[in-house]
């Protein structure tokens, strides 16, 4: 059994060295849909939909006890910008910040996802 004389330690580091520059130009080329969704670097659009009855009430913070800017009404589709944790309502935590005319919080126990759930704030 012959053996293989083994790399140079320069021919083993520019081969690591070029496998590094691949691997870096293969992540800064690679654009995932949720970081934008356009050329212009535009943030993603999420959307949902009303399912509260008689209709959702949208508030200045993501609490049931804060001052309501606006309301939006059953099968309402509304512009989603992203969740973050909050008051629960119903064993759910998650409010989204909607984007419809005024900013304004909505408890997400209320709204169905229109594609792919919206990215945490």
């Amino acid at each position: 059994m012959a053996l293989r004389p083994r790399p140079s330690v320069a021919a083993r580091l520019s081969i690591l060295v070029a496998g590094g520059a691949l691997a870096a130009a293969t992540v800064l080329t690679a654009a995932p849909a949720a970081v934008a969704d356009d050329a212009n670097n535009n943030p993603p659009v999420y959307k949902g939909r009303v399912i509260a009855k008689g209709g959702l009430l949208l508030r200045d913070m993501p609490t049931r006890g804060s001052k309501v800017i606006r309301s939006e009404p059953y099968g309402k589709v509304v512009h989603i910008f992203c969740k973050a944790r909050g008051q629960y309502v119903h064993h759910n935590d998650r409010w989204y910040l909607l984007t419809d005319g005024t900013w304004a919080w909505g408890a997400a126990h209320y709204i169905d996802n229109i594609g792919p759930a919206p990215r945490w704030c």
